[in-house]
C-alpha cells in the first residue's frame, strides 16, 4: 500500500494519502475527488544519482540566525 502525494484541484491543498487498491482519493480539507497525483521527491534523480529525502521544513522558513533551510532550532547555533 504505497503513499502518494496529491494536490486538490478544487482548493489547492497538497496532501499525502495511503492508497489501497482502487480506492477513491479525497481531499482531507474539502472532500473533493478531483485530485492530481504528484511526482514524489523520492522518485526524482539528480545527476544520475538517486535523490535523497530532504528534511522537513520546521516552522515554515529558514533559521533567522544562520539561514539553515530546515528552520528555526535546526542548527547548532
Amino acid at each position: 500500500m504505497p503513499i502518494h502525494e496529491y494536490v486538490c484541484a478544487a482548493c489547492g491543498n497538497g496532501f499525502e494519502e495511503l492508497v489501497r487498491g482502487d480506492e477513491q482519493v479525497r481531499c482531507p480539507r474539502c472532500d473533493a475527488t478531483r485530485v492530481a497525483k504528484q511526482i514524489s521527491s523520492f522518485a526524482l534523480a539528480r545527476g544520475g544519482e538517486r535523490a535523497r529525502a530532504e528534511p522537513p521544513v520546521v516552522g515554515g522558513g529558514a533559521c533567522g540566525t544562520c539561514g539553515d533551510p530546515r528552520g528555526p532550532g535546526s542548527c547548532a547555533s
